[in-house]
């Protein structure tokens, strides 16, 4: 049975249990929740290497941050793909994306799976895509034989969640055509279906035969998350007519899924202006019955390459504060680079910060408690819980320690002059 499956049967499952504690909610609440199919706990019933931390997305839950990571036909270094695996688990993200697509896929994965412990991830059209270049020399004779393949192959392996690029078809292409865009398609998966349905003159497989894909979902228990191939790549391109036609498709092809009883996510635009993003979440949440909302970003200017991961939070911010449940961490590298190590620490901590602080503007959970923590640590000028309550506590005992101060209480910025300090020491003289 199928997690939705369990809960509208009344049967309480292990993972609901181990959500219901991490989140701090009542069980009952999250059935119900789980049963209306406003909260997905990726977990694949048939995985190998059970999840240590696992996690639920969506309504009246933590805004949780997946980070990417995965090998490229430049960069095939599996043991670093692990490292950032570790660092990203370390620096709170809640869920891991696989996008390799360079070197042996399936080695990889299983090595992913083994070190990863959090849900994971995965495009299932990048294997296809690169396993027929390989066998044939040309990705236009990929077939829904070889996607259905692969989709069973990860499904088998572990993996627990999957981008499924469904809402890219004939009619949402037209409304690209119509709506003229400055950079067209910017998703790799979406622009492959783009250009193999003008090849072969035909509807995007992955939609064509959506049916075949709801069997393996359903026997896994995956939770199918419902890529946006047309998501807008630049501010100028966001919220037009081809945007919104894939995801009125994204939003028929979830009920078929909820009517299955699979769990669903709908996945978000890209780059957006500030003032346009709230109206895109309760566009989605209106549209797709209140599945959870999975946003990359979004990026709300074009012009900060090595930079982007501020972009991102503060789109992610406003996603979030407004309903999105679940943020695509974005790193320093995008679109310049595959990201190193230290860029995903940076993206995961920018994007945690986000989701922080929609979480407090939601009053989520105790998300307010942390901060009411630093608050009391700063007014009694105790550095070292402001540092161990820090999300990065290294950096913030780096600055800390960055110069000397004549009073260890105060900080080399104010000095004797710090505010808090004076107010002390003038209660004390009254």
């Amino acid at each position: 049975m199928t997690q939705i499956e369990k809960v509208k049967k009344g049967i309480i499952s292990e993972e609901i249990k181990q959500v219901a504690l991490a989140e701090d909610v009542e069980i009952v609440a999250l059935c119900k929740l789980v049963a209306e199919s406003k909260v997905v706990i990726p977990y694949n019933s048939k995985r190998k290497k059970k999840i240590k931390n696992l996690c639920g997305i969506g309504k009246n839950l933590r805004t949780k941050v997946n980070a990417n990571i995965g090998t490229s036909s430049d960069c095939i270094r599996i043991n670093n793909e692990i490292k950032k695996i570790e660092i990203a688990t370390r620096y709170g993200a809640d869920a891991i994306m696989d996008l390799s697509t360079g070197g042996d896929l399936d080695e990889i994965r299983k090595r992913i799976i083994d070190n990863c412990t959090l849900p994971l991830g995965t495009v299932p059209i990048y294997q296809a895509m690169v396993e027929e270049f390989k066998e044939s020399g040309d990705v236009q004779n990929l077939d829904i034989k070889r996607i259905l393949k692969v989709i069973r192959k990860q499904a088998d392996d572990g993996v627990d969640f999957m981008t499924i690029h469904a809402g890219v078809t004939k009619e949402t292409i037209r409304s690209l055509e119509i709506q003229k865009r400055i950079l067209d398609v910017v998703s790799r998966g979406g622009a492959f279906l783009l250009s193999w349905i003008r090849y072969h003159q035909k509807e995007n497989p992955f939609y064509q035969d959506f049916d075949e894909i709801l069997d393996i979902a359903e026997e896994y228990d995956i939770t199918l998350s419902l890529g946006d191939g047309l998501r807008p790549g630049c501010l100028y391109d966001a919220t037009d007519q081809a945007q919104i036609k894939e995801l009125i498709v994204l939003g028929e092809l979830a009920q078929r899924a909820l009517e299955r009883n699979i769990s669903v996510m709908i996945e978000g635009p890209g780059h957006m202006p500030m003032n346009q993003i709230k109206a895109n979440v309760i566009l989605e949440k209106e549209l797709c019955r209140e599945v959870p909302f999975y946003c990359l970003g979004p990026l709300v200017t074009d012009i900060a390459p090595g930079y982007d991961h501020i972009t991102a939070a503060i789109g992610g911010a406003i996603a979030a504060s407004s309903g999105a449940d679940f943020l695509c961490y974005v790193t320093p590298s995008e679109h310049l680079s595959i990201p190193d190590i230290e860029d995903v620490k940076e993206g995961v901590i920018a994007l945690k910060i986000a989701a922080h602080a929609a979480d407090i503007s939601k009053n989520i959970g105790k998300a307010l408690d942390k901060d009411i923590a630093m608050s009391k640590a700063r007014k009694e000028l105790n550095w070292e819980t402001q540092i161990n309550l820090a999300i990065d506590p290294q950096k913030a005992r780096k600055y800390r320690d960055k110069l000397s101060v004549k009073d260890e209480k105060t900080c080399s910025m104010c000095g004797e002059f710090c505010a808090i300090n004076m107010v002390k020491e003038s209660v004390k003289v009254r």
